[in-house]
């Protein structure tokens, strides 16, 4: 897939609020800093897409960007950032578990995992999480430019094993590295695989 033409479109606090779900759908999420943004604009080749900020927990909108006028890509506020209030938290849950429930055209999440790091309880109770509400999914390891080869594969080993004592296989596994431009394409054949058997859903 070639990725001629990527817009903003809007920002929702709740799922109603988003764009008509007409179109295949892919959200990006993870905790905070673990290079969300910057992976959207090296996936959509373009820089400026999703705001960037050295300070975690900027993203407290569900930020829909419609991408070659054919399907959406969604950044999602990250999880576990402790500075929020437990209040903002709390409503921020709330409005993900309904935009995951009720967002039909929703095809899978990117679930964003720092490749340098040990396993992160947060990560992995958020792929339970979404495990119980039936939603697909993939892990998407960031950073591996950050590693050498074997501590990356050491931390992503440890990573899938954790996985596995909750699940009978693994979801979709990528590799990426904005910097590099690492699993670019192989995200993007995904979703073009996905959106070559995606059905509008009826109204």
């Amino acid at each position: 897939m070639e990725v001629k033409k990527a817009v903003f479109v809007k920002s929702a606090e709740k799922h109603e609020d988003c764009p008509k779900p007409d179109k295949p759908e892919y959200a990006f999420i993870g905790r905070s800093n673990v290079g969300k943004s910057s992976l959207i604009n090296m996936l959509v080749n373009k820089p400026d897409l999703a705001r960037v900020s050295a300070n975690p927990g900027k993203t407290i909108t569900i930020n829909h960007y419609l991408i070659n006028d054919a399907w959406y890509l969604v950044d999602l506020p990250g999880y576990g950032y402790a500075r929020r209030s437990k209040t903002m938290r709390q409503q921020w849950e709330q409005s993900l578990e309904l935009y995951l429930k009720e967002r039909h055209n929703l095809q899978a999440i990117f679930v964003l995992v720092d490749s340098r790091i040990d396993p992160q309880p947060s990560d992995l109770e958020f792929i339970n999480f979404l495990g119980n509400l039936e939603v697909p999914f993939a892990i998407v390891f960031t950073k591996i430019d950050k590693l050498n080869q074997s501590m990356r594969a050491k931390n992503m080993q440890a990573f899938t094993q954790k996985v596995l004592e909750h699940w009978e296989e693994l979801p979709p596994v990528f590799q990426t590295s904005a910097t590099e431009k690492r699993g670019r394409l192989q995200l993007l054949k995904f979703v073009a695989d996905v959106n070559s058997r995606f059905v509008k859903p009826t109204f």
